[in-house]
């Protein structure tokens, strides 16, 4: 097992790309704090993961990732419950911000990148400090997406969060590394979860599908094996990066609002944020 005796937080772990890495990380040997803000979403995976014969090794921890004393909190409880820490997966994250940039607001702006970038940042952070203090390394591996590599591949306020993430995880990567800590980031493409999916998973898994070279749509657990590799010992040589999991889709041209133009600013209909799994409803403004 890649990740046996290892410990590992996941924020955002209670559905989606998350609660895949929970279960791959699980399966490979590793205890796990799911950290969500959804507190419905998280018991239910616990409970999952305990009628799996995963109970003694797993635990949940509601956290707000835009607020530092629950970031604080999270660390606090693993490192308190499972004796240690060496892995911190920063996922959790919201579609925020969507609409036309003129219509974009800035309590929309802030939303986004508080849960996007700031929470990144303390994710980063307070895992740095206690890993320090424990004097053994650590992984790092923060979400990203596609959507920060270029123009066209995400809305606006969510692709600048993206774009701050990556620039983020390079910065750390150089800082930390004397003190065998590894920052990477994975940068999604179209990935089919409760997240992206609109509420309709067949029909979005279709249009993914449509709208890379690779014929299946992404899953959840592509990402998780992305993450399992950063958090293993296989990548003890590996900081700094961000791994694209797209199914070639970068490679193509993401070329987003000719791709899905219903969900385009430029023929949108729609403005305010939408806040993901976070069992929260959308803000939204018709325009």
């Amino acid at each position: 097992m890649r990740l046996n005796k290892k410990i590992a937080i996941i924020t955002g772990g209670a559905s989606g790309m998350g609660l895949a890495t929970v279960h791959r990380f699980l399966d490979e040997g590793a205890c796990v704090v799911i950290a969500d803000f959804n507190e419905h979403n998280g018991l239910e995976a616990v409970h999952q993961a305990s009628q799996a014969g995963f109970s003694e090794k797993v635990l949940f921890q509601k956290t707000d990732v835009a607020s530092e004393d629950d970031i604080e909190a999270m660390i606090n409880r693993t490192i308190s419950h499972f004796g240690g820490l060496d892995i911190i997966f920063n996922n959790a994250g919201v579609g925020g911000a969507i609409g036309p940039l003129t219509e974009t607001t800035t309590d929309d702006w802030d939303y986004t990148f508080d849960v996007l970038a700031k929470g990144v940042f303390l994710g980063i952070k307070h895992a740095a400090r206690a890993f320090r203090a424990l004097a053994k390394g650590g992984s790092i591996i923060n979400t990203a997406s596609i959507a920060g590599l270029s123009g066209d591949a995400g809305p606006l306020v969510y692709s600048a969060a993206k774009a701050a993430v990556i620039s983020m995880t390079k910065a750390a990567a150089v800082e930390l590394g004397p003190d065998r800590i590894r920052v990477n980031a994975i940068c999604p493409g179209f990935i089919n979860t409760p997240l992206a999916d609109g509420g309709d998973p067949e029909a979005t898994a279709k249009a993914f599908g449509k709208a890379q070279p690779w014929p299946e749509p992404g899953r959840g657990d592509h990402i998780a094996g992305a993450a399992l590799f950063l958090a293993s010992d296989d990548a003890e040589f590996v900081t700094g990066e961000h791994i694209i999991v797209d199914g070639g889709l970068t490679a193509a041209g993401p070329e987003l609002s000719r791709r899905f133009p219903k969900a385009s600013a430029r023929t949108g209909r729609y403005s305010g944020v939408t806040k993901g799994s976070t069992g929260a409803d959308p803000e939204l403004r018709r325009l």
